[in-house]
Formats: structure tokens, C-alpha cells, sequence
């Protein structure tokens, strides 16, 4: 198993999307700081995957594809878009990864690549938001959409069992 952290919108909306992949075993879903700016905590999940099942590479891609990574709007520091890596080596895998991306985006990636410097678990109230109950007003609203679209862009990864209720 292998471990990566991703931010970029809402951490129910990213929580949602990750946990509805395939060979993804976890997902924490809370704030992080990077190490490089310990005090700066944006909102973010931790991923624990089997790369032998969805390798890295995907889960950037989903990520990406399933954010605003391109935009630079006035919620960015609450929703930091970045990919935050384990160690040095991840973190470079990580980097080309990204750069290799940008051809699928007309605007410049915004999406920063981070070593994880601290990550503080949300309440429990608060996780597997959209899973434990769908029908609330802000899992139609807002994480609905985003999860359609990744079945759309991403079917084949997707494990299709948990997303049943929205095909």
C-alpha cells in the first residue's frame, strides 16, 4: 500500500471522489500543511491506495480532472490545489506526473506538488460526509455532479457498486 494527499475543493466533495475508486482502501479526509509551510493548513484528504490496483499516475489524473486545478479563485488558500507527497521520491514521480498532465488542461495548472508536513483528522461527524448520507442538500448539490463526472471521465476505475444510486 501506498500513501498520497490531494486538496483542491471541499474535502467531503474529494473524500467522495477518492472513496469511490477502485484500489483505494482509505481515505482521511481532514486539513494539511505542507513541511515547507507548517502553518498554512488547507482542506485535504489523505489517500492510502494499492498502486498494483489504480496506480498513482490515475489518482493525479482524477484529481486534476475533478478540481478547479487551473484556477486561481479567492478560495485558495482554504482549498489549496496540490498533491502532497511522502518522500522525495514520490514527490518526484509526482512532479512529472503533473507536468506530463498539462496537455489535457488549455489554462496553466496551478496544482503544486508538497511534501506533507502535518495533516489534522477532521470530527468524526464530519467523515464519509457524502457516503453516510447522500440525500443531503449538499451531496445532490454539489458532490453529486463532481461523482458524475468522474464516471464519466474515470468509468474505469471507478468502483461502480458505490456509485449505483447516480446511474
Amino acid at each position: 500500500m501506498e500513501k498520497i494527499g490531494f486538496g483542491g475543493s471541499c474535502h467531503w466533495c474529494t473524500e467522495a471522489i477518492f472513496l469511490s475508486l477502485k484500489g483505494v482502501t482509505t481515505v482521511e479526509q481532514g486539513w494539511v500543511a505542507s513541511s515547507a509551510d507548517p502553518s498554512r493548513f488547507s482542506e485535504a484528504v489523505l489517500v492510502e491506495f494499492d498502486p498494483q490496483i489504480i496506480p498513482m499516475k490515475i489518482l493525479i489524473a482524477v484529481h486534476l480532472h475533478t478540481h478547479s486545478s487551473t484556477s486561481d479563485h479567492s478560495m485558495r488558500d482554504k482549498y489549496r490545489s496540490a498533491v502532497y507527497t511522502m518522500d522525495r521520491e514520490q514527490q518526484a514521480q509526482a512532479v512529472g506526473m503533473v507536468q506530463d498532465s498539462q496537455q489535457d488542461f488549455e489554462a496553466p495548472l496551478i496544482t503544486e506538488v508538497l511534501r506533507l508536513g502535518s495533516f489534522k483528522l477532521n470530527t468524526p461527524e464530519y467523515l464519509n460526509y457524502y457516503f453516510a448520507d447522500p440525500d443531503k442538500p449538499f451531496c445532490r448539490n454539489v458532490v453529486n455532479p463532481k461523482l458524475q463526472q468522474l464516471l464519466k471521465d474515470f468509468s474505469a476505475v471507478v468502483n461502480l457498486d458505490k456509485l449505483a444510486h447516480l446511474r
